[in-house]
């Protein structure tokens, strides 16, 4: 299937978004040769700082092979910036569907007709404390399994230097450099043909998710922990320390008790003394 041409829209986002990119960021970009020249593709992408998306934009843009990113749907009803999003053909999300498949529809869709759509499995920025790639959320998943398209592991690394995870001012000098490397599609046969349990979603989830981080580990040069961050299970554990520190703090107020009661009795005695006395 050819490729789709890039449009008004996404020509104008370039002209408004790839100078100040140019000149905030050094580009170090590896694996361009494993996108691909046609047909519908995902490419699988980690997540650490606000404005990787323009910057992953700009070498996904340089591919010729452009990304349609899945967005709120709220974001295409405002004005230029919904004239903008329905422009570049990005793909809205309906959160308040009730079926998880129906709410990936339009980017089933998008990789049908031969576009390339790029997902954040991680759906929110890293809270990985070194910004390792976090659990990653099947949605990523759930599209590949349908159309059985490739997907393409795409780890990224600088935008978090320049913009580190929710920080409010960016760190300019010295200049950053943006490192991207695109690895070969993940091998998912294994689970095609099967029935979409939760279960198989979220193996399929896993194997995605351990690409992207072998991606970063050679950009890093550094080992990745075996174990990668759960934000779910970072809150459990969270309120289990609330909990049981809330249970330390009220029984020791409890212990307290009795020697503040022995410590009034005491304090009392002279006085009731003194009083006899007179």
């Amino acid at each position: 299937m050819p490729r789709r041409r890039i449009g008004f829209w996404y020509r104008l986002a370039a002209v408004i978004c790839k100078p100040p990119l140019v000149v905030l960021l050094r580009r170090d970009w590896r694996g361009i040769e494993h996108i691909p020249a046609e047909g519908g593709f995902i490419t699988a992408v980690n997540h650490n700082s606000h404005i990787d998306p323009f910057a992953y934009a700009h070498f996904q843009y340089n591919t010729g092979r452009v990304p349609r990113f899945l967005a709120k749907s709220g974001l295409f009803k405002k004005g230029f910036v919904g004239a903008a999003m329905r422009g570049t053909g990005q793909i809205p999300v309906y959160r308040e569907s009730t079926d998880a498949l129906s709410a990936f529809r339009a980017a089933i869709d998008a990789v049908d007709r031969g576009e390339c759509v790029a997902f954040y499995p991680e759906g929110t920025l890293t809270r990985d404390p070194a910004g390792w790639p976090m659990t990653g959320k099947t949605g990523a998943a759930r599209v590949a399994l349908q159309t059985k398209c490739p997907v393409i592991p795409v780890a990224q690394w600088g935008c978090n230097e320049l913009l580190p995870p929710y920080a409010k001012k960016p760190h300019l000098l010295p200049r950053k450099t943006h490192r991207v490397l695109a690895g070969p599609p993940v091998d998912l046969t294994r689970f095609y043909d099967r029935e979409m349990t939760a279960e198989l979603l979220k193996e399929a989830t896993e194997v995605i998710m351990a690409a992207i981080t072998r991606q970063l580990e050679e950009i890093r040069g550094e080992k990745a922990p075996e174990t990668p961050y759960d934000p779910r299970r970072e809150r459990i554990e969270q309120r289990r320390r609330t909990q049981a520190q809330t249970g330390i703090q009220r029984g020791g107020q409890q212990a307290a008790s009795p020697v503040q009661s022995a410590q009034t009795a005491q304090s009392a005695q002279p006085a009731q003394e003194e009083g006899l006395g007179k």
